[in-house]
């Protein structure tokens, strides 16, 4: 049987750089909060859980994403971003589930549980001021 699209409780896309693109980067997160509801994620220049480079995570609604990850495919510029959902099957959620918007990255899959709670959305930090 089709998984529901309710065992989706929420999105994370996972903008990827590096030392070449970290202005690139930060432009892209300013121009995110300016106009999407979401929760811009800390910055994180190490290493961190299945990710293979460094990287901020946008957390967001599941009724986000028609204009969200749309206006990502057209505004990525050079970086790369993996967009998943979040349900009770993390691994997935970061391989077989996910998407990819620019080149596609590593992903340490030995790092995620198999199944875990799904990650509710969480409340978000940006006040919009300019439309998508």
């Amino acid at each position: 049987m089709p998984q529901d699209l309710k065992t989706i409780a929420s999105f994370h896309a996972h903008v990827y750089y590096d030392q070449e693109t970290r202005t690139e980067a930060e432009l892209l997160r300013s121009w995110i909060g300016e106009r999407f509801t979401v929760t811009l994620g800390r910055w994180h220049d190490v290493l961190v859980g299945p990710h293979e480079r460094s990287m901020y995570q946008v957390a967001f609604a599941v009724e986000v994403f028609p204009k969200l990850v749309p206006w990502l495919m057209l505004n990525h510029g050079r970086l790369s971003v993996l967009v998943h959902p979040n349900t009770t099957e993390p691994l997935a959620d970061h391989t077989a589930h996910a998407l990819w918007i620019g080149a596609p990255l590593g992903i340490r899959g030995e790092r995620l549980p198999e199944t875990a709670e799904a990650e509710l959305p969480l409340a978000p930090n940006t006040t919009p001021s300019l439309p998508a």
